[in-house]
């Protein structure tokens, strides 16, 4: 008897052990295969996180939205509209991780109470751009041969993808919205790795997939995380809202650390908060991680100072989409 209980206690130290373990790690790049295996260990571990399939990428990978909280009221949370742009998946994955763990025990993220989900619930899509992701990570074996040659042309011929941004058959995401798109610039006017704005706005089905998500939670606020530059846009034609959603972003700014973008009166649009913003007449924040690094990802020596800079966003801007709703 006495035998059969120590194994019992051994056993449940080790359950314990490995649920208490962290999911998401930091210290390699982040993959469209680990993010399916950290969201499948995450919605294990936590139950009341709600994951759903919004559609698909041209090439057939799912893309996930993460719901944690049980508020009706929604923010939402994206990353990688770019392929070079990974690490961003691997923030907000990072941070659904970190809140879903306080708020299942009922206790504090870090210094911040994680109650406002109660009233306020966060989208997490961490990785709009998983076949971009592929690409920049050189894993071209995913794709067909004949596939592989149009990517190499679209990439001027250099074998190596560290700097591509765009999706899997380039088009650049975050120049495909219809808001101010058709004052784009039309260079290049062929797909292309990067700032190709295609034939018309909506036409990659990851933009349509998200926009038609967007309509059907109807979030208060809305986030797109990109790299790099530690800066945070706002303004782009907020009429009559130019006043609250200055004020937020500044709180942001405050929050990050990060430079408050001061875009040009007349500034070109195209990008998905410029989308949200006259769409929806809502706050909306671009954030940029990271130090400038040039046409390729940010490395991971930079993760955890901007780990620490943006820990706290979710749930502080839960707080205002809270705030939004009353002063309504």
């Amino acid at each position: 008897m006495k035998k059969l209980v120590c194994i019992l206690l051994f056993l449940f130290l080790q359950f314990e052990i490995v649920s208490n373990a962290k999911i998401v790690e930091t210290n390699r790049p982040y993959s469209y295969e680990i993010l399916k295996r950290d969201i499948t260990k995450i919605q294990y571990k936590h139950k009341e996180v709600e994951v759903k399939s919004i559609g698909k990428t041209h090439f057939g990978r799912t893309i996930y939205a993460i719901k944690l909280g049980s508020g009706k009221h929604h923010i939402v949370l994206i990353g990688a509209h770019h392929g070079r742009e990974w690490i961003t998946s691997m923030l907000l994955m990072k941070k659904l991780e970190g809140y879903a763990n306080a708020y299942q025990e009922q206790s504090k993220f870090e210094s911040m109470s994680t109650d406002i989900l109660n009233d306020v619930s966060i989208w997490f899509i961490p990785m709009l751009n998983p076949d971009g992701v592929t690409i920049q990570q050189n894993e071209l074996n995913q794709f067909s041969n004949t596939h592989k040659n149009h990517l190499l042309i679209m990439n001027d011929g250099i074998d190596n993808f560290e700097r591509w941004k765009a999706n899997g058959i380039g088009l650049d995401l975050n120049r495909q919205y219809p808001a101010g798109w058709k004052e784009l610039n039309n260079q290049p006017n062929t797909p292309f790795y990067q700032f190709y704005k295609g034939e018309k706005p909506l036409q990659a089905k990851e933009v349509q997939v998200l926009t038609k998500f967007i309509r059907e939670i109807n979030p208060e606020i809305a986030v797109a995380y990109h790299s790099a530059g530690k800066e945070v846009f706002w303004k782009y034609q907020n009429g009559k809202h130019l006043r609250r959603d200055k004020r937020i972003a500044k709180k942001i700014s405050k929050l990050t650390g990060y430079k408050l973008g001061n875009p040009p009166k007349h500034a070109i649009g195209g990008g998905f908060t410029d989308w949200f913003i006259i769409k929806y007449h809502r706050p909306a924040l671009t954030i940029e991680i990271s130090p400038l690094v040039g046409e390729t990802s940010p490395p991971l020596s930079v993760f955890e100072t901007e780990w620490d800079s943006n820990k706290y966003v979710g749930l502080t801007l839960a707080e205002e989409a809270k705030d939004l709703k009353k002063r309504k």
